[in-house]
C-alpha cells in the first residue's frame, strides 16, 4: 500500500492522522503528504504584509520537519490561499489533487471530513471525492476521512451531520510520534485548553483508544474500502 494524505494546511495531515503515518512508514510502506494550502494569510490585514513570505517559509519548514518525525517520505505543497478556497474553481483544486495522485499512484488516501467547520476542509473533501472517483483503472482501495480538532467538534449537530467515526487505528507505540511533529508545528500550535493544544491531541488520541480499548487511536470515516 502507498498512502497519499490530502490536507487543506500545514499541520492538518499531522492532526488527522500523524499517528496513523506514523504506524505506516514503521511497517515499511511509503506515505507521501500533500498540502493544498498555504495556511497563513487569512491573518493578515492585507494579503500582500511585509514579512508574509518569511512567515510562509516558516510553515514550509515547520511541515518538512513533522513530515521526518512520521516518517513521510515527501511532502509536497502547493498554494491555494488560506480560508479562500471557496473563491477558487472547483476543477483547478481537482487537477492538482489528480496531477498528485497519477505522479504517487497511491492505494490508499486520507483527507479531511465534510463535517469540518473550516472551508477550504470542506473543498478539500470535496474535490479528493471527484480525484477518486471509483472509475476502471483507480487503484485507490481505502478512502478515509480524518477529523481535525478546532474544526470537526466544532461543527453544531443541527447544522451539518458531525464527524461520526467507524474506523479506528491503534496508534499506541507512535503516539509519541505524533506529539513531537506536532511540537514541530509550535507556530501552529495553541495553549491548553484550545482543541489544538498538543495536549488536547493528546487526551483526544487517548479517548478514541479508550473506544476501541487500547491506550491511544486516530478515528476516521470510511469513504470506500474495496476488499
Amino acid at each position: 500500500m502507498t498512502t497519499l494524505v490530502i490536507a487543506a494546511h500545514p499541520d492538518d495531515e499531522i492532526l488527522g492522522c500523524g499517528g496513523f503515518t506514523a504506524k505506516l512508514s514503521a511497517a515499511g510502506e511509503t506515505v507521501h503528504h500533500l498540502i493544498l494550502a498555504e495556511g497563513a494569510t487569512s491573518r493578515d490585514a492585507a494579503r500582500d504584509a511585509a514579512g508574509r513570505g518569511e512567515e510562509l517559509s516558516e510553515l514550509a519548514r515547520c511541515a518538512r520537519a513533522a513530515g521526518e518525525i512520521v516518517g513521510a517520505a515527501s511532502v509536497s505543497l502547493e498554494a491555494f490561499p488560506d480560508n479562500r478556497m471557496d473563491g477558487v474553481d472547483l476543477l483547478d483544486v481537482v487537477k492538482v489533487i489528480e496531477r498528485h495522485i497519477a505522479e504517487r499512484a497511491p492505494t490508499r488516501v486520507l483527507t479531511h471530513a465534510m463535517s469540518d467547520v473550516n472551508i477550504d476542509h470542506r473543498i478539500v473533501h470535496d474535490a479528493v471525492i471527484a480525484a477518486t472517483r471509483p472509475q476502471p483503472g483507480n487503484r485507490i482501495r481505502e478512502l478515509l476521512f480524518f477529523e481535525i480538532m478546532s474544526s470537526s467538534e466544532w461543527r453544531p449537530p443541527a447544522s451539518l451531520a458531525p464527524f461520526a467515526p467507524d474506523y479506528f487505528v491503534d496508534i499506541s507505540a507512535r503516539l509519541d510520534a505524533k506529539l513531537a511533529a506536532l511540537r514541530a508545528y509550535a507556530p501552529e500550535m495553541r495553549d491548553w485548553p484550545h482543541p489544538r493544544s498538543v495536549r488536547a491531541l493528546d487526551h483526544l488520541a487517548r479517548l478514541r483508544g479508550a473506544s476501541i480499548g487500547v491506550e491511544a487511536a486516530e478515528a476516521f470515516m470510511v469513504g470506500r474500502i474495496c476488499a
